[in-house]
């Protein structure tokens, strides 16, 4: 049998950042204000939850998270298609 690797870090950075904190960095920006993380050091995926705090990131905040990016992206489309057709339009003096 085949172990998973990528779900367990290894013993050193776990020890590392038990020892010192985690070292996260942005991996992903769903929104402006939601973004996924990662811990530079064991891997570690968080996510930014509803109330604004981080929780770790699980299937379904995966899910989550990729449905509100296509509704965002959706959203600023539609907005920049809206602002570039109102300035097709000559200016009146």
């Amino acid at each position: 049998m085949k172990k998973n690797t990528a779900s367990k870090p290894s013993f050193i950075p776990t020890i590392f950042c038990n020892l010192f904190g985690h070292k996260f960095q942005v991996t992903k920006k769903v929104t402006y204000h939601v973004k996924e993380y990662t811990c530079s050091h064991c891997k570690k995926e968080l996510t930014t939850n509803s109330n604004g705090s981080l929780t770790e990131l699980t299937p379904k905040f995966k899910e989550i998270n990729a449905i509100l990016g296509r509704i965002h992206n959706a959203r600023i489309a539609r907005l920049k298609d809206k602002i570039n057709a109102s300035s097709n339009y000559p200016k009146v003096v």
